[in-house]
């Protein structure tokens, strides 16, 4: 088998194991801990000794392993991700009857392509928390439907098909008045139905990832946006357990399709706190840590697309294959510079992978990353980049076989000082 292959393998497995970013960040800590880093909590000193280590806070993962010579101004080398996707968020009171069908209640998470999510098994994911505090991750497997309207009933729909927010995204579940969508989570989770106190679920494309196309060189999964970032940034992290001269870092943030701002996003303070714990130092330490470290906010971008080729740029048109890509906005959407692109340049050539260059067409919106937010918040130099996809938001997304891994591959590089 090769890398790639193995990668692609590998990554398909983490896809399946991430249905929620709550399972993202879980699963991220069972591969750390697997491979010997201690967790820590928030709420307890850290003993400096740990020279590997991980927190989890909420959906949100912050790892990291810090060189045998570690001070308080050594700097540090971040890869900056996210552990969320669009989709749907259950509702409180969510189990509806409406005409003889089960329906659950749910409320739009991000900005889904909604017409994406119609007509495929979903199922719900995320966690569930009892009256004693106590934490409990559940998933259904498939089991939901947004059932979408029959041509024969809407023979405009293939003109111009018009979804509301609300009417028309609530899934069926079944059938008949006997049902209970919390009370089926609590018994998967080993709750009684009254233990429940507050949920966080949502809903995930159930199929599982697959290779397919010519010689199976595309790869189709959901939630590749953006957990494609998280794991190349793990494996990175894991395959270079040795730093030199800084400090690696993995900070997979929650929330950022609603803009980043929670305790668990790159709005807040997670990332700025764990790095001054790790510096240990006083304030003027931690400035000049900063000051010398550098952050990749990886997240994905569009490849042209070959049916809607006018919406993109016409001379910088990234294509799926083509290796990893360097984001760029005018507006700083996207947090790279001159200085940031001669860094990320360094890392692809070190690592043997060819890197291409995103900007959007100018009379298309650009999106924007937690590139610009962990700029603004730490100070820390920033580079986005990112791998290029199709359906971007979509139910279930697609890229090229050879670019996750060659995304890892140049984090891999920036890790080790390249």
């Amino acid at each position: 088998m090769t890398a790639t292959a193995a990668h692609i393998d590998d990554l398909a497995r983490f896809l399946t194991a991430s249905p929620s970013s709550y399972h993202a960040a879980h699963e991220v800590a069972r591969r750390l801990e697997d491979a010997g880093f201690v967790r820590h909590h928030e709420t307890q000193a850290w003993d400096p000794a740990h020279r590997r280590g991980f927190l989890l806070r909420d959906g949100a993962v912050i790892a990291w392993v810090r060189p045998d010579d570690a001070a308080p101004t050594t700097p540090f080398r971040v890869l900056g991700a996210h552990t969320d996707s669009p989709g749907f968020k259950l509702k409180p009171h969510p189990t509806v009857t409406t005409h003889g069908w089960l329906q659950a209640g749910v409320e739009v998470y991000g900005g889904p392509l909604l017409n994406s999510w119609l007509d495929r098994e979903l199922e719900l994911a995320g966690r569930l928390v009892a009256h004693d505090g106590t934490e409990h991750l559940v998933r259904t497997g498939p089991w939901l439907r947004i059932p979408q309207l029959a041509i024969h009933l809407d023979r405009s729909a293939n003109e111009s098909l018009a979804l509301d927010r609300q009417r028309h995204t609530q899934p069926v579940f079944g059938v008949g008045d006997h049902g209970d969508v919390v009370g089926h989570l609590a018994a998967l989770a080993g709750l009684d139905r009254d233990d429940v106190a507050g949920y966080d679920v949502l809903t995930a494309d159930a199929a599982a990832p697959a290779r397919f196309g010519l010689d199976g060189s595309l790869f189709a999964a959901g939630r590749m946006d953006d957990l494609v970032s998280v794991h190349a940034g793990l494996v990175a992290l894991l395959e270079h357990p040795e730093p030199e001269g800084a400090t690696t870092v993995l900070a997979a943030f929650d929330h950022e399709e609603l803009g980043s701002e929670s305790r668990s996003g790159a709005s807040g303070p997670l990332l700025t706190d764990v790095l001054s714990r790790l510096s240990a130092g006083t304030p003027e330490d931690l400035h000049r840590a900063l000051a010398a470290s550098w952050c990749l906010s990886s997240d994905v971008g569009h490849a042209v697309h070959p049916n809607y080729p006018e919406r993109h740029d016409p001379a910088n048109r990234p294509t799926a294959g083509g290796g990893p890509i360097l984001k760029i906005n005018a507006n700083q959407r996207y947090a790279t510079d001159a200085h940031g692109a001669a860094v990320w340049a360094r890392a692809c050539r070190a690592a043997g992978v060819t890197s291409q260059d995103f900007v959007s067409n100018n009379s298309v919106p650009c999106g924007s990353t937690i590139g610009p937010l962990t700029a603004t918040r730490s100070g820390v130099r920033t580079v986005d980049v990112g791998i290029a996809l199709l359906s971007m938001h979509s139910a279930r997304e697609m890229c090229h076989v050879d670019d996750p891994a060659a995304l890892a591959a140049a984090v891999g590089a920036f890790f080790a000082g390249a």
